[in-house]
């Protein structure tokens, strides 16, 4: 069964959850989350978008990201297609890194983005994460 497209609407505000590949680790040293930031950060420069919030844990992570006139699909595809690359080079290795498709959900308003940007940010210390 073919994938529904995603709608894009420029100004929409989505939140965007990434899980690796069967629950494994997409990050493991400090230098792989440093490398993801300077991804997202060309991203930004390249695709105009904004990033209002973000968590990176171990194996998932979450964004609030807000679209300007690129849809949300072609800035994930670019993100995870680039920090895979670099991800499977740095570690000698081949093949998926995250699990299927990302998740992505239109944030309608903001009341939700304030609970959102709350929630993301406190992810790390409901989790217990040390890293």
């Amino acid at each position: 069964m073919a994938r529904k497209p995603r709608l894009h609407y420029p100004g929409a505000l989505y939140h965007v959850i990434l899980r690796g590949n069967a629950r494994q680790d997409i990050f493991i040293t400090d230098e792989d989350r440093y490398r993801f930031y300077l991804f997202v950060q060309e991203g930004l420069e390249r695709y105009g978008h904004r990033v209002h919030a973000f968590c990176l844990m171990t194996n998932h992570i979450h964004m609030a990201i807000q679209v300007a006139n690129v849809p949300l699909s072609r800035i994930m595809q670019n993100l995870t297609f680039r920090y895979t690359r670099w991800f499977n080079w740095r570690l000698k290795r081949n093949g998926h890194l995250f699990q299927g498709r990302y998740k992505a959900i239109l944030v309608d308003a903001d009341s939700y983005l304030l609970e959102l940007a709350a929630y993301i940010h406190l992810e790390k210390v409901g989790s217990g994460f040390k890293g």
